[in-house]
């Protein structure tokens, strides 16, 4: 299996790594256990309970609105009504 990656963000992650002291093949592991919903590793800071409970916060967006803007304009409708 290979995978390739675009060569500036492979240096900008490499250079992240080096300077929190960490192997860049770790970071990519952490990164891909939380993106697949896994617990973290034994070393891994928790996510602050305020982070988890802002992370639903927006509620979804559809599909077809990527940047959420319909999402937005329409929280605004409700709030001002």
């Amino acid at each position: 299996m290979e995978i390739t990656i675009n060569n500036n963000i492979y240096k900008q992650a490499h250079d992240y790594a080096e300077k929190h002291g960490l192997n860049l093949s770790t970071v990519i592991e952490n990164f891909l256990l939380r993106f697949i919903g896994k617990n973290q590793g034994p070393d891994e800071e928790p996510i602050p309970d305020i982070v988890l409970s802002l992370m639903g916060a927006a509620g979804s967006l559809d599909n077809d609105d990527l940047n959420g803007r319909e999402a937005y304009y329409q929280y605004l409708e409700e709030k001002y009504k």
